[in-house]
């Protein structure tokens, strides 16, 4: 009971998507009900080996790439369902056929248990370490929720139908809500990253190749609307419609389903009665997608406002000696050696420079800057095995600070020695003013 009530978000997701999964094929909740717990089960298995031979960000890189195909898959799906019903009048093929026996039933619920108990086992390890017992308990939970849930499916009026592509859209939503409560699993804040990267090159690309800086009809006032794609919004906006598309196209496939045939019915009650039963139903099989969407609308808040507390100390003020160079005790004020993130804040006339002191899991120091060579520095945080971006929301696993390059923050050269670190002022005075002017977006009048 301790176990699952770690995991209440995750197994209500889990428990959701079984009951989806057992209503989505009709008659076949028993192969479901088998095979969605094996899958969880396998899932477990495969996340407890990840982390036990793979190091770093690694393991959670494949979890999270699991999830982020699933995302794929239903793009893809959608689509697929708008065309059909649009063009091909949503006649059944023998593809569809297939999806609708008991194999690819069986193979659906394992397969959508895989991820879902690699997160499960995710959050376990994160929390508090998985122990056998625990995941054992894990295991247990998750087939007893995965039987209740479809015998609560059997009680549903038999006039709840869902979609396959609808079915889909539930369980890769949920899947995708499950995993952004891990900071590490979670898919809008890199997709976001992404997007505002693509969005930066792209024009970037294009005002080189275009020469447009060196146009005269570029006005001042132009250069406000070209500083909105420069700016972090970009991606924000541009991954909502990513994220949000495809069960959009689902719904709207339903919407476009044809209504039956009911010309060769003389009596007009009878053809208004069968109309009628039909747009019911097409109704109430918009519902599941509708709720996809609210799913997907509550993990892009949990991505946006995590539930989780970002140690980010007030930097202390350091000053340098006669010589300009810096010295910082590795036992006094703070402890250099506690894993934990410590800021400083160096200031010399009226430069100032932001860096910060990190004891990085392989018992090494690393001094770096409150900022990236990409972002605005608006500085980072650290939780749960990573430091985070405050502008863009990317997470940087604690082995690889102190490595040049990406959204890493920028290592500062410094000597350690037995009684802490050394750290040259003139340099970091460079190196925060070259990164910080490096990274401003449009300037006024584009110059």
């Amino acid at each position: 009971m301790m176990v699952a009530a770690k995991l209440i978000p995750q197994l209500l997701c889990w428990a959701g998507m079984v009951l989806v999964l057992a209503r989505g094929f009709s008659g076949l909740r028993r192969v479901v009900a088998a095979a969605a717990p094996a899958g969880f089960a396998a899932g477990m298995a495969a996340a407890c080996v990840l982390f036990r031979f793979l190091q770093g960000d690694t393991s959670f890189g494949i979890i999270r790439g699991a999830v982020g195909g699933g995302f794929l898959l239903l793009w893809g799906a959608s689509v697929a369902a708008l065309y059909r019903s649009s063009v091909r009048g949503g006649e059944l093929s023998p593809v569809e056929r297939v999806l609708r026996s008991p194999a690819f039933a069986g193979f659906a619920a394992f397969a959508a248990g895989l991820p879902a108990g690699a997160i499960c086992a995710s959050r376990l390890s994160a929390s508090s370490g998985a122990s056998l017992v625990s995941l054992l308990l894990l295991a247990l939970s998750a087939a007893a929720l995965a039987w209740a849930a479809c015998a609560a499916e059997k009680r549903l009026p038999s006039q709840v139908t869902v979609s396959r592509t609808g079915s889909m859209a539930a369980v890769v939503s949920l899947l995708i809500f499950s995993s952004s409560y891990i900071l590490r699993l979670d898919l809008f804040g890199p997709l976001t990253m992404k997007v505002m990267k693509f969005a930066h090159d792209f024009v970037h690309q294009f005002m080189e190749s275009m020469l447009i800086p060196d146009h005269l009809f570029i006005r001042d006032y132009l250069w406000s609307y070209i500083g909105f794609l420069f700016g972090k919004e970009i991606g924000v906006w541009g991954g909502l419609f990513i994220w949000f598309t495809p069960v959009v196209l689902i719904a709207l496939a339903i919407g476009f389903e044809p209504l039956p045939s009911v010309a060769h019915i003389r009596r007009g009650a009878e053809r208004r009665k069968i109309l009628a039963a039909a747009l019911r139903q097409r109704r109430i099989r918009v519902v599941v997608p509708a709720l996809a969407l609210v799913v997907l609308v509550a993990a892009v808040y949990q991505s946006r406002f995590p539930s989780v507390e970002y140690w980010d100390p007030k930097p202390l003020p350091v000053a340098a000696d006669a010589s300009g160079e810096i010295f910082i005790p590795r036992k006094g004020e703070v402890d250099l050696e506690d894993g934990k993130l410590h800021k400083y804040l160096y200031k010399k006339g009226e430069l100032e420079a932001r860096f910060f002191v990190l004891m990085t899991p392989g018992g090494k120091l690393t001094v770096d800057l409150d900022a990236c060579a990409i972002c605005k520095p608006d500085g980072y945080g650290q939780a749960e095995g990573t430091v985070i971006c405050y502008y863009c929301k990317t997470l940087i696993p604690l082995e690889t600070v102190g490595k040049p390059g990406g959204c890493n923050p920028v290592p500062i050269p410094f000597t350690e020695k037995g009684d802490g670190v050394h750290i040259d002022g003139l340099t970091l005075i460079n190196n925060w003013g070259g990164t910080v002017q490096s990274t401003a977006r449009v300037k006024e009048g584009g110059k």
